[in-house]
């Protein structure tokens, strides 16, 4: 079993933090964005494999470690919506991330403040919802929190008007595979 990712992003953290969780014996290879490129069809990280199976997306990947270690994935549509928001704004900040990076000026983007406002809007969203469950083998809070500390080791956001959130990832720096898979 071999787990492409880096160190990095958030969606192969999670990834990480489920093979923790799990057990599972997993090779991890280090691969960039040309490295994803050449070798999988989505050209990102994460992909995996595990002899014929190739899956070339976080959630997949973290389901089928899921469903092989005998633990749930989301069942409640409620839940299992939240972690699809989890995933559009992650989608949404990397992308506005890579974007500035090249040296792009969105300021005047309608469609880029569109992207902007959907952070903020769901970021509210998330902030008034019941998170209260525990963060082990929770995977909409692992998700968010994977998130949530990549904004922050980009410094990419400012969490001051998410209290609630801001207590989530101050509760998950005490969860040790939490911890063991910062990137820093």
């Amino acid at each position: 079993m071999k787990l492409f990712g880096s160190y990095t992003s958030p969606y192969v953290r999670h990834c990480r933090i489920v093979l923790l969780e799990t057990g599972v014996d997993c090779e991890f290879v280090e691969t960039d964005m040309k490295g994803a490129a050449k070798l999988s069809a989505t050209q990102r990280v994460p992909f995996f494999e595990d002899g014929e199976i190739s899956l070339t997306d976080s959630s997949s990947i973290v389901r089928y470690l899921r469903e092989k270690s005998n633990q749930g994935f989301l069942i409640a549509p409620k839940e299992y919506d939240l972690y699809c928001m989890v995933n559009t704004i992650l989608d949404t900040t990397i992308n506005l991330f890579l974007l500035d990076k090249t040296g792009q000026d969105a300021g005047n983007n309608s469609y880029l403040r569109k992207q902007r406002s959907r952070i903020k809007s769901s970021l509210t969203q998330l902030e008034q919802a019941d998170l209260s469950a525990n963060l082990i083998g929770n995977d909409l809070l692992l998700r968010l929190v994977c998130f949530l500390a990549w904004t922050q080791f980009r410094d990419l956001l400012d969490l001051r008007d998410y209290p609630k959130l801001t207590r989530l990832l101050k509760q998950a720096s005490s969860y040790d595979n939490f911890t063991s898979t910062h990137p820093a």
